[in-house]
């Protein structure tokens, strides 16, 4: 099974895939992680298409996604979950990272790129702010049956 987490940055993808790796014994590749399968990108890019088109049904995969390019990996059958939060919950976030500091380029990018991934397909969407695990655990299993 492969499951795509995507969304912006600091939306809480991460933490959602630890959680469903918890309960599904999976394996996490997170952005340009693929590029740790070969030496040269494109012969890396190939190499991860195949190894997530052969987990469709098979080992469990999860691709965390935080750019729109990378949705292309995604192959048909896999388990696509939204995850989005509030412009101020990415904010902190971020900020957080930065050792409490946005920069006023940073929080423009930010603000920008909000809800950019709104508009793509999703089985499943997750506001992080408050989901439970054990219940988008039980949809993406139900998904894959």
């Amino acid at each position: 099974m492969v499951i795509g987490i995507f969304g912006e940055s600091c939306a809480g993808k991460t933490t959602l895939a630890n959680a469903i790796k918890e309960k599904i014994n999976a394996s996490i590749f997170s952005g340009k992680d693929y590029l740790r399968l070969n030496k040269s990108e494109s012969q890396a890019m190939e190499q991860f298409e195949k190894l997530l088109q052969s987990a469709v049904n098979g080992e469990h995969i999860i691709y965390v996604i935080s750019e729109i390019a990378h949705l292309e990996f995604l192959p048909e059958g896999a388990v696509r979950i939204l995850v989005t939060a509030e412009l101020s919950t990415i904010k902190n976030r971020f900020a957080a990272r930065m050792l409490g500091a946005l920069p006023p380029p940073v929080e423009a990018m930010i603000e920008r790129r909000h809800g950019c991934f709104d508009s793509e397909p999703h089985d499943i969407k997750v506001k992080s702010e408050n989901y439970d695990v054990n219940s988008v655990c039980e949809q993406v299993l139900s998904l894959c049956k």
